[in-house]
């Protein structure tokens, strides 16, 4: 964590809102995050989208500063999903012939197929982080879909067995990461919500294919263990099933949500060693919580975690809340921060 940061930093972990004038936000809230292309969506021109998404990714930075966040991200604007955007940029992929997945909810749908060696034929997301750098004087964190949800969100038609294709991946990641740290990013946060959707699966080799991933990066690395967006997943499990075999792993920060989902925060022991972004945003209601509330939440894990390596964020990202009630969720976590951190 950069050392300039005050204790108890705040910050997103996911997607912020998209406007309404740069994506169908009424189509993307009906269907499922996409894992391949998804061009319909975007309402701007091939030609102008750019320059379009520059002006959206703009107004997220602002928000987020206005609100008073002390870790910025990009907002994710540029993203039909969380993982879309990284997965559908590499070499090894038959996109014009999408495989199938099974996803969290039971649905078969369309994903990348393997069908040669993975590879990143460039750099994905470094001009995403000098546009963020150029942009604002605060800490800046680039989020990435990590190498076991990608794994899960593949047909595999090359690789001998899903672990391979895992490694893979995260060899693709490690380098993409090394680039991002030296194109100016200060954390560099991994998505993997399907280790907790898969938990037998990723006990296998989830943490294997996580610590190939991070090794040797030049800066701090978070894992973002995720319930899946409250609008597309109508029940959100109690606890963690993948928490504890985190510690094995060189990651600096697990991300946990625990606001909507009521953690029981003793949960959180087994990570005493690493850092904790603790989500206290409630994503499935767009109402504003006072940050009195908010504080609460904080509260009833500091007995649980290393306060001097916890921080603040909401649950998941708040891709698809009202755009008013997001600014006015993150305005409420900093000024819980605030209160916090008069009484330490």
């Amino acid at each position: 964590m950069p050392t300039s940061l005050p204790p108890l930093p705040t910050m997103v972990v996911g997607s912020l809102p998209q406007p309404d004038w740069l994506i169908d936000r009424d189509r993307l809230g009906h269907q499922f995050p996409p894992r391949v292309r998804a061009a319909e969506l975007w309402r701007v021109p091939a030609e102008f989208l750019q320059e379009a998404q520059d002006d959206a990714t703009l107004a997220a930075i602002r928000v987020q500063e206005e609100a008073g966040l002390d870790i910025l991200t990009d907002g994710e604007i540029r993203r039909e999903s969380y993982s879309n955007h990284f997965a559908t940029a590499l070499d090894g992929l038959d996109l014009e012939r999408p495989g199938t997945v099974r996803n969290r909810s039971g649905i078969d749908i369309p994903v990348p197929r393997v069908s040669g060696e993975v590879r990143r034929p460039s750099p994905v997301q470094v001009d995403d982080v000098r546009f963020l750098r150029q942009h604002t004087d605060r800490a800046i964190k680039i989020t990435v879909p990590g190498p076991f949800t990608m794994a899960q969100q593949a047909q595999n038609d090359h690789y001998p067995d899903d672990r391979a294709l895992a490694l893979a991946y995260a060899d693709v990641l490690r380098e993409e990461i090394a680039d991002l740290f030296a194109a100016g990013a200060d954390i560099v946060q991994l998505d993997e919500p399907w280790l907790q959707a898969r938990p037998e699966v990723a006990r296998r080799y989830g943490a294997e294919a996580l610590t190939r991933a991070v090794e040797g990066a030049a800066g701090p690395v978070h894992v973002h263990l995720c319930f899946g967006y409250d609008a597309m997943v109508a029940d959100s499990p109690d606890g963690y099933s993948f928490l504890p075999e985190m510690d094995d792993t060189p990651v600096d920060a697990v991300s946990v949500e625990t606001a909507q989902s009521h953690l029981d925060p003793a949960t959180l022991r087994p990570l005493r060693g690493k850092g904790i972004a603790l989500g206290v945003l409630d994503l499935s209601t767009p109402d504003v919580e006072s940050p009195e509330t908010i504080a609460d939440r904080v509260r009833r894990a500091l007995d649980h975690v290393d306060v001097d390596r916890l921080m603040l964020s909401s649950d998941c990202g708040l891709k698809y809340l009202p755009r008013a009630s997001a600014a006015g969720k993150m305005r409420a976590l900093a000024q819980a921060a605030a209160v916090l951190r008069a009484g330490l």
